[in-house]
């Protein structure tokens, strides 16, 4: 776990308490200590395309915004065909809870992938596309079209969801109710596959050719924090699970590189306590 006193040590300074041992440094200090505690699996490894030092911040967010919400698109998936090939009928752990309260519980990790997946879409609306549009217009039209063909389906979702739980669990309905519910989710899965690929191989890296000062790209990782206040706040453990222990790292080292101190201790506040 990542210490309290983080945000005030230095900007680049990070504290990990593992059992008895308190490691302070920098992300890389971090993850070479963790490397030699648990050795496998390795956290550090080539990743083919991955972001460098001169990557855009923005687009360094982006990314690893991309890959928790499809970790966790991934999880709902199986979930859901889970819930389908039993039909009614309970989880092998108790603590899940009867059919119900297992639905209700899958609702409640719906919403938070939905409000994350929105803010990320709010985001990219109003702070990466304008700079791409400013450049040369038109290029961001697809993702804007994306945007709009998926809003429907997964605010449906939502909606499938509220009426499973009404359901009588284990009755005709009930069951064709879940393999609807999964067929959905499939099919969004897929479309935001073909989404996020399609961005970061297209457009994001434009955002490179923009030629926007270092100032530029600090203000407009600012503006993606304004932006996205739910995933940083109370949705930011659920975000940060997602994301492997590397990529994590590399999340909280951009929170790290905020400005106003005061805000970034109040954005990794929730995966302190």
């Amino acid at each position: 776990m990542v210490s309290a006193e983080t945000p005030i040590l230095g900007p680049d300074t990070l504290v990990l308490q593992c059992g008895s041992d308190t490691v302070s440094g920098s992300r890389e200090t971090l993850m070479r200590y963790i490397e030699s505690r648990f050795p496998r699996p390795p956290l550090v490894m080539s990743r083919g395309g991955d972001c460098d030092e001169t990557t855009p911040l923005i687009v360094t967010a982006t990314r690893l915004q991309h890959r928790s919400m499809t970790w966790h698109i991934e999880r709902m998936v199986r979930w859901a065909e889970d819930l389908a090939a039993r039909g009614g009928r309970g989880a092998v752990d108790p603590t899940v809870g009867s059919p119900r309260m297992e639905v209700k519980k899958f609702g409640r990790s719906y919403g938070h992938l939905l409000e994350l997946m929105l803010e990320h879409a709010q985001m990219e609306e109003r702070i990466v596309f304008p700079i791409l549009e400013r450049a040369d217009r038109g290029l961001s039209k697809a993702a804007n079209d994306d945007h709009a063909r998926d809003l429907p389906i997964m605010n449906g979702i939502k909606e499938d969801i509220k009426s499973i739980v009404v359901l009588d669990s284990g009755t005709p309905a009930y069951q064709e109710a879940l393999s609807n519910l999964f067929t959905r989710l499939k099919s969004l899965q897929e479309h935001c596959k073909e989404h996020f690929d399609g961005e970061e191989r297209d457009l994001l890296p434009l955002m490179e050719a923009a030629e926007l000062s270092k100032q530029q790209h600090e203000r407009l990782l600012e503006q993606c924090w304004d932006a996205m206040q739910g995933t940083h706040s109370h949705l930011f453990r659920f975000f940060i699970e997602g994301l492997p222990p590397h990529d994590a790292m590399s999340y909280l080292g951009l929170i790290i590189k905020c400005n106003d101190k005061d805000r970034a201790a109040t954005m990794l506040c929730p995966i302190m306590e």
